[in-house]
């Protein structure tokens, strides 16, 4: 069994199918959505540990899903980590001002990308991570 469940919301293949082989290899149980209706339905599922939220989704952008995420009891300490290409001086501080408990910039770096989830996941799980 895993010991850790992530949802992945990704729009780009390329990016999703890097950052799941990443997880999986790493024994990280990962469910998928490639669009807002997919993780709006994907969201609340039992043992779910953490939100991968790419901030640029195609037709509603992240962080109109992570105001909908927060916005709900069930979720509304669920961990949500930005994952994004926005890396310029202040954007980390816009996505955790907004919700997410993390933020983690694209291209992700392969050797520390893991330990970076494990680590905002677990922060976030004690309600320390936002």
């Amino acid at each position: 069994m895993a010991e850790l469940s992530v949802l992945l919301v990704e729009d780009n293949e390329q990016n999703l199918e890097l950052a799941q082989f990443l997880l999986e290899e790493a024994g990280v149980a990962v469910a998928v959505a490639r669009d807002a209706a997919s993780a709006r339905a994907a969201w609340g599922q039992p043992g779910l540990g953490c939100v991968l939220m790419d901030m640029d989704l195609g037709g509603t952008d992240g962080l109109t899903l992570v105001r909908e995420l927060r916005a709900q009891p069930a979720t509304a300490a669920l961990p949500v980590i930005a994952l994004t290409a926005h890396a310029m001086r202040g954007d980390r501080e816009r996505f955790l001002a907004c919700g997410c408990s993390g933020y983690i910039a694209k291209p992700i770096q392969p050797r520390l990308f893991v330990d970076e989830v494990r680590k905002i996941a677990g922060a976030g799980a004690g309600g320390g991570g936002r």
